[in-house]
């Protein structure tokens, strides 16, 4: 801790509830959410890209909260882990990136199987099961790298990742889910 209170791993100033003063931890937190709900304007621009293919069928909007949390919820884990190892000193990008790929991966096959199995019970839909499935691998397989990359720039920039690491990384990855989601529902059903 230095006079402010205030813990500084090497160059980086970490958010530390406990010690640091609550306008700072204020400051520290406001910009990474300034990024992230500009980002999060793009949302509805991006879903309305969809339009056509949700009004011709609206069970697609019933999935998507649905992907998009699964895909937040592995690019979470994989920011936690990561940043926490990074704060020790044990982490290494292309070691990290790697594996996580490939948990992405298994992840979202599971995933993917899994909610595109309900997808199909639930509707008995061939082509929405076919979108649950695949739009859920996609936007799951993209999570850990994505988490993983703003994590390692935040870190480069000599910022606290777990402060600005979760409002960015969200924005993007919910942005992404969808997108991908659009797309390959427009697969099937365009």
């Amino acid at each position: 801790m230095n006079e402010n209170n205030e813990v500084k791993l090497g160059t980086i100033e970490y958010a530390d509830d406990e010690h640091t003063s609550l306008p700072r931890l204020i400051g520290m937190r406001l910009p990474p959410l300034a990024i992230g709900f500009v980002l999060g304007i793009l949302l509805p621009f991006i879903i309305s890209r969809f339009e056509e293919l949700l009004t011709r069928d609206i069970r697609i909007a019933f999935f998507i909260p649905f992907i998009i949390y699964m895909a937040d919820a592995v690019a979470t884990q994989t920011e936690s882990i990561y940043i926490r190892d990074l704060k020790t000193g044990k982490a290494s990008f292309k070691k990290y990136l790697l594996k996580e790929s490939f948990v992405g991966l298994i992840l979202g096959l599971v995933s993917g199987v899994i909610g595109g199995i309900v997808a199909f019970l639930w509707f008995k839909s061939m082509p929405l099961a076919y979108t649950v499935a695949f739009g859920m691998l996609g936007a799951i397989v993209v999570a850990p790298i994505v988490a993983l990359t703003v994590v390692e720039i935040l870190e480069l920039e000599h910022t606290d990742p777990a402060v600005g690491s979760g409002p960015i990384a969200t924005v993007i990855q919910d942005s992404l889910s969808i997108l991908i989601f659009g797309l390959i529902a427009s697969v099937f059903f365009l």
